[in-house]
């Protein structure tokens, strides 16, 4: 039984054998991933020592692949990008609402990524930003945060985006902020109506202009009417917008875009065991409440690969992006909403900055480690000089 399981252990196992049965069925993409997951933080990168300025002892750093779908290299990118947005928070509560695409759109968008993840983005955005204009629902401009997921806890395909949004907005002529009702942002099932129109007429216009693919059991799906025919029974069912409770206060949302902005299908903490009879993991089966909803679950080892390679997004795919007032070109909507809310800019500070120091102190003292020794790929370093921690004695 492994006690300390990583997703690098199973792709080291299993994959050599994965990759034969599927030679020629895997994209460039998904095998560089694997590699990357393999030899992040290993020899196969390179990497440095560490020594301790106090008492001399000594630790052996590889580097990280840095690749998007590494479990391992999530949490300094996240630590990076949340200091960047924190200075756009207002202070408003602010909601989290998620749209969900229906299960036979989804099988649509598993051959056709790029095209389908950006529509649904596209459609999702703006039935936010057209609901909260309205004069009949908010009446103003709001700004969203947007990130895709395309996994449910199981990581099976489950395309849907998370948005966080402010409570309230800028009204039409710029004049005044337009609060939004504490518990409440705008009709879920207006906007699930206004987000499926949206989505299949540009669906539809896809398909027309001949740009989607299909394979396999949904080939004949190539053929017009056929692909109508699939269509018609989603036209007539309620899209899923979910909207939850506001999150209490700009900490809180911090916490949660530290979760979810740079999560990957599964995460090493979620893994068991990994043995001859496949991978065991936990998951959350969201039909169940309480303390049933935690459940566990075993995966034969290509099974469990099979399904994290679904989630790798296209290269160049951005899985995060904003809209409204937080867009990137949009800087001057975000600053007279905070002049709207007597909120003082955050300082313009063009000063280069010293780079935060991420090494962990000395395991030993807590003292400060520097940079010894740098080693190329493929290479170890030389071997450090013996040395007594107790002491700081060296011997040669």
């Amino acid at each position: 039984m492994r006690t300390c399981v990583e997703v690098a252990d199973i792709f080291r196992t299993g994959g050599p054998a994965y990759k034969a049965v599927h030679a020629g069925h895997l994209s460039l993409q998904q095998l560089k991933v694997m590699s990357a997951v393999e030899h992040c933080r290993t020899a196969a990168l390179g990497g440095h020592v560490e020594a301790c300025e106090d008492c001399g002892q000594w630790r052996i750093a590889y580097n990280s692949c840095r690749n998007r779908h590494c479990p391992k290299c999530q949490g300094a990118a996240a630590r990076t990008w949340l200091a960047e947005r924190e200075t756009d928070l207002l202070p408003v509560g602010y909601f989290h609402v998620v749209f969900t695409l229906p299960a036979d759109v989804a099988d649509i968008a598993f051959h056709n990524k790029a095209l389908v993840y950006d529509l649904l983005f596209k459609a999702a955005s703006e039935t936010m930003l057209t609901i909260a204009a309205d004069p009949r629902h908010l009446g103003a401009r709001i700004g969203i945060t947007a990130v895709l997921h395309t996994w449910g806890s199981a990581m099976t395909h489950h395309p849907h985006v998370h948005m966080i949004v402010p409570g309230g907005g800028i009204a039409p002529d710029g004049s005044r902020w337009i609060s939004s009702r504490p518990a409440f942002l705008l009709p879920v099932r207006v906007l699930g109506k206004l987000f499926r129109r949206l989505f299949l007429t540009r669906l539809v216009a896809l398909h027309e202009a001949g740009r989607l693919a299909f394979f396999g059991s949904q080939a004949h799906l190539t053929e017009r009417r056929a692909f109508l025919r699939h269509l018609a029974p989603v036209r007539k069912t309620r899209w899923v917008v979910y909207a939850k409770a506001p999150f209490a206060g700009p900490e809180a949302v911090l916490a949660y875009l530290s979760r979810y902005t740079h999560r990957v299908a599964i995460s090493n903490g979620r893994l068991i065991q990994f043995d001859e009879s496949g991978v065991t993991f936990r998951y959350k089966d969201y039909r169940r409440d309480g303390a049933d909803r935690q459940q566990v679950m075993t995966l034969a080892t290509d099974e469990f690969i099979r399904r994290f390679l679904l989630h790798i997004l296209p290269r160049g795919f951005h899985r995060i992006r904003h809209y409204g007032l937080l867009a990137g070109g949009c800087k001057a909507g975000l600053a007279l909403a905070r002049e709207l809310l007597s909120v003082a800019s955050p300082p313009d500070d063009n000063m280069p900055k010293e780079p935060a120091d991420v090494r962990p102190p000395c395991s030993y003292c807590g003292g400060r480690m520097i940079v010894i020794e740098v080693f190329e790929r493929w290479r170890q370093p030389r071997g450090p000089p013996h040395h007594s921690p107790s002491t700081g004695s060296r011997t040669p």
